[in-house]
């Protein structure tokens, strides 16, 4: 196999997003062992670098800003001056196999776009989209590794689980926030949540980033009148994403939303169970008895992204009930990651 000393991998989008990216890094590494492996990103997942150690270096491209033209630029120049001899891009706009094939890097590799990419690109790979969005990452490494795909893991030291756990992180993007995107459950249906737990014998841990200090206000509020002997707010308790990655290593299980704390629950190996709304829990859930998909099998669902960039008004999808995500942690749930 051809050896490559430069590598340049380059993947836009959330923390979530540069997660499921990383069996793509994991291949390269093992492949590659000496290989210089360069990721350019988007500077807001730029926390993401702390998950992982597999990379040498890493640049910022901010594509979603209105200097985004100017960013691209950026990225043509660092690109062409970097003497990378292998770049995998996972976007799939058209416009990618041309920018790429204008850097010079001898060996391009992104998805099939239109015909002039199977001419531009080294290697144009088709883009399957009906599968879980790691193996449609992975897709992209083939061509330059024999390696069979394995799921996303991060770096964590190993802990001694914390007994009879469950992490509670009812956070959402930043940009679904934004948006104003709803894929989850309501403050007060994850209060019931917690209030359930604490009444079936749970140790239960609330956590939350900066941009879920609404819902976790709500939550606590809704809890005022509760014995909250076994309750611990860890709120503000994890400073980064490394420190909240280590808290989901360490408990038994964690009960989240569609987010970045799922596909971390996912690469530490903790038993994840997730509440999926919108989304497509088959593109973003590998198929697993520990990583649990909990919906509500509307007719009408999964919708978003695909059908519809929005949410819609009715949001019969979040009607999801709490004590069926209770029997979840007592019993033993099919293959189908799905209730």
């Amino acid at each position: 196999m051809k050896q490559f000393k430069n590598i340049l991998l380059i993947n836009f989008g959330g923390i979530g997003d540069e997660i499921l990216f990383l069996p793509v890094i994991q291949s390269l590494r093992k492949t590659y062992p000496d290989s210089k492996i360069t990721l350019c990103l988007e500077g807001r997942s730029k926390s993401f670098l702390n998950l992982t150690d597999l990379l040498n270096d890493y640049f910022c491209v901010d594509i979603k800003t209105k200097n985004k033209y100017l960013e691209m630029l950026k990225l043509y120049f660092k690109a062409l001056t970097g003497r990378y001899d292998l770049v995998i891009s996972s976007g799939a706009n058209s416009l990618i196999p041309i920018l790429l094939f204008f850097t010079g890097i001898k060996t391009r590799i992104a998805y099939k776009s239109s015909k002039l990419s199977e001419k531009l690109l080294t290697y144009a790979v088709p883009l399957n989209k009906n599968q879980y969005a790691s193996k449609m990452y992975f897709d992209l490494v083939k061509p330059v590794s024999d390696l069979e795909f394995e799921l996303p893991c991060i770096k964590t030291e190993e802990y001694e689980k914390l007994k009879n756990s469950v992490l509670i992180h009812p956070g959402v993007s930043k940009i679904s926030i934004q948006k104003q995107i709803i894929k989850t459950i309501t403050a007060e249906k994850w209060a019931e949540l917690v209030k359930k737990l604490l009444l079936n014998g749970k140790n239960v841990y609330l956590a939350g980033g900066p941009d879920d200090e609404d819902v976790i206000i709500q939550i606590k509020k809704e809890l005022a009148e509760v014995d909250l002997t076994n309750f611990t707010d860890m709120y503000g308790k994890t400073k980064n994403i490394s420190e909240l990655a280590q808290l989901i290593k360490k408990s038994e299980v964690l009960i989240c939303s569609d987010s970045a704390p799922m596909h971390i629950g996912v690469a530490t190996g903790t038993k994840t169970i997730a509440i999926f709304g919108p989304t497509d829990e088959k593109k973003l859930l590998p198929k697993s008895d520990k990583f649990i998909a909990v919906t509500n099998n509307s007719d009408c669902r999964p919708c978003l992204w695909e059908k519809r960039q929005t949410t819609c008004n009715q949001l019969s999808c979040i009607n999801i009930k709490i004590d069926d995500i209770i029997k979840l942690i007592y019993f033993e749930v099919n293959n189908e990651n799905n209730i």
